[in-house]
């Protein structure tokens, strides 16, 4: 085993700078804000869990979970989601209080890389979760209000593409005829490989009608016609039950008005496997991937003892600010340099200034190595020097 150079970081692992830091922050109090505005409430949970509990009903791969043992010998993890936790939470600590429960998070979650491909194991995610009511309202609101979240965090070019599990599940599993084979499909539409998916396709037994039907899906991506479309291509009463659910959340989405930033897509897969109704996925004009994602999981809480509807959303922090163009300006911090005979001069200077609202750093000259280092990053500086009545600055 290699020995470890001072400056690594585990696998995964990424330093936040200052001036990053501060664009994260800005973004996450915007969308807070806005959350709070919808009434959903803050919730806070351990950054460690049981891995017999939350470990075991997250839907992320046992591969990318961080173990380790406490000192009774149990086996924990390092939170991979947050809709877990909060399930737990739900079922237990809030077991009392009536349903809908509309709760809020923001919190770092861990997922173990195999290898460094640019990846982070370590991420800030803001969501929500709605939980207890079944109807299609509680899908349309979350998918609405992710929708304000990014639009208040300054987001501006940005669609949000809405699918189906059962449509995908009951399309594959009437045609296929078993989850074995679905699976293989499955993959191939998450991992957005639709050369492959066709390829797979024409190689499978199976006659030049389920084949083009299996093709079709491909296409089923696109505004509100795409739900026609898909009604057209079978008879399965649990794929059209689907569509039909679609239907009735476009036409809600409508009354929030955001379906300018909605799209069909009937192709979405997850690889959380508790989601079992509407997905849905937010892109950026300028990013490859998605930036948030949710869905309605209405079989987790059975985990837990609590039966109950759900759904949710997450928004990745960290693509967000990428979508957004990096890091954005923020409030110029002022600098006050004084020397020993001026301290109490440069104190109440930078009480009067903070009180204003403004940001300043007071620095003893004494305690500075390089004075044009030091004060090129600060874009008003004002000295404080030798004997009184003699400030300066520049």
């Amino acid at each position: 085993m290699s020995k470890l150079f001072m400056f690594e970081k585990p696998l995964g692992m990424r330093d936040t700078l200052p001036e990053l830091y501060e664009t994260k922050k800005q973004a996450r109090n915007k969308m807070l804000e806005e959350i709070q505005a919808w009434g959903y409430q803050s919730i806070q949970t351990p950054t460690l869990e049981y891995y017999e509990t939350v470990g075991a009903a997250s839907a992320i791969s046992n591969q990318q979970l961080f173990k380790l043992l406490d000192q009774q010998g149990h086996t924990l993890v390092l939170r991979p989601d947050m809709t877990a936790p909060i399930a737990r939470v739900a079922a237990s600590r809030m077991k009392s209080e009536g349903y809908p429960l509309r709760l809020a998070y923001d919190a770092n979650v861990y997922r173990a890389q195999q290898r460094e491909g640019g990846r982070p194991a370590e991420f800030e995610q803001v969501g929500v979760e709605l939980i207890g009511d079944q109807t299609s309202s509680a899908d349309a609101e979350v998918i609405a209000l992710m929708v304000e979240v990014l639009k208040s965090a300054g987001l501006e070019n940005f669609s949000v593409a809405i699918g189906h599990v059962g449509f995908v599940n009951a399309l594959f599993l009437d045609i296929l005829g078993n989850e074995e084979r679905a699976n293989v499909l499955r993959r191939f539409l998450y991992e957005k490989n639709y050369v492959g998916y066709r390829e797979h396709v024409k190689k499978l037994p199976l006659s030049s009608i389920d084949k083009q039907q299996l093709l079709q899906l491909l296409q089923f991506r696109g505004d509100h016609r795409v739900i026609a479309e898909a009604r057209e291509i079978t008879e399965n009463s649990a794929a059209r039950k689907a569509i039909e659910e679609l239907d009735q959340l476009w036409s809600q989405l409508g009354s929030y008005g955001v379906t300018d930033h909605i799209k069909i897509d009937l192709n979405i897969v997850s690889h959380m496997n508790y989601y079992t109704g509407i997905l849905f996925e937010g892109y950026a004009q300028n990013l490859g991937f998605s930036l948030c994602s949710g869905g309605r999981y209405d079989q987790l809480l059975e985990k837990f003892n609590r039966p109950t509807a759900a759904t949710g959303f997450a928004i990745r922090v960290d693509r967000l600010v990428q979508a957004l163009g990096g890091t954005q300006d923020s409030t110029p911090i002022s600098l006050i340099i004084f020397s020993h005979e001026r301290r109490q001069e440069a104190i109440e200077m930078a009480r009067t200034k903070r009180k204003n609202g403004e940001k300043v750093v007071l620095q003893d000259i004494a305690g500075i190595e390089d004075v044009d280092l030091f004060t090129s990053r600060y874009q008003d500086v004002a000295y404080c020097i030798g004997k009184p009545g003699k400030e300066s600055g520049q």
